[in-house]
């Protein structure tokens, strides 16, 4: 059982891991062979496998570590980075991770695992449990770019308005990751109706409009109730706030 043992530090592994820890390539893939046959681990993918707990006959990996995984630089990201530090504003049965590997969403104990596009290696947290998560500046940027595709604008409006503060050098760092105009005014906009609450100078704003694009843009397809803010040149909702204090849904899937 001492390679038992070893794997329930590793919570999960590749066979890459178990290489390493039995000497050979034929040690390891007869390893791997009988501990799925005794059950005391579980494939998640293509190689890729969470130890079970004897204890429990649950996997000992959360779905944090499990993402953190899948590929070498792969990192938890966007919504489920919220939900890690505690500013989700609901649990989704989706993970999150980014990495600049092609990987294909797959399924684990009724968690699905949705990769998006790494924007680089700034920004990422290694954390003592074997987790790597974007940390929180980069997780608000990262979650601005593509909020139509983790649960729409007012679920980031609501993770928003949980989070105490933010850094604004860490934010302008990784906007610079992303290097789009259009990111730095759709930031501006949706930033700025929260900077109270947020903690957010002038100073961070001003960077903003400096970086924007000089032309008018759109922060989602075109809507009835689209304003233009002349300081970002931005179309949007006429006021952010009011589509959560309402509980608005028409922007859910957006």
């Amino acid at each position: 059982m001492k390679r038992y043992k070893e794997l329930v530090a590793l919570r999960c592994f590749t066979h890459k891991d178990m290489v390493q820890l039995s000497g050979s390539e034929s040690a390891a893939a007869w390893q791997i062979r009988n501990y799925l046959q005794k059950g005391y681990i579980e494939r998640v993918r293509r190689d890729l496998y969470a130890v079970i707990s004897m204890e429990t006959g649950q996997a000992i990996p959360n779905r944090y570590q499990i993402a953190s995984r899948v590929a070498d630089d792969a990192c938890v990201s966007h919504h489920s980075a919220f939900e890690y530090y505690g500013y989700g504003n609901q649990v989704f049965y989706d993970v999150y991770f980014a990495t600049e590997k092609r990987v294909r969403p797959f399924s684990y104990d009724g968690v699905n695992y949705c990769p998006l596009a790494c924007q680089g290696k700034a920004g990422i947290i290694e954390t003592e449990t074997g987790v790597r998560v974007t940390s929180l500046e980069r997780t608000v940027i990262d979650s601005i770019a593509d909020f139509q595709k983790i649960g729409g604008l007012e679920e980031l409006l609501r993770c928003l308005l949980l989070v105490p503060s933010l850094d604004s050098n860490k934010l302008l760092d990784a906007l610079e990751l992303y290097g789009q105009s259009q990111l730095y005014q759709k930031t501006g906009y949706i930033l700025e109706a929260m900077r109270d609450e947020l903690s957010l100078p002038e100073l961070f704003f001003t960077e903003c409009e400096k970086r924007s694009s000089a032309s008018k843009t759109y922060l989602f397809e075109k809507q009835n109730d689209f304003v233009l803010h002349n300081r970002w040149k931005l179309f949007a909702p006429k006021d952010l706030k009011a589509i959560v204090d309402k509980g608005v849904t028409d922007y859910d899937a957006i």
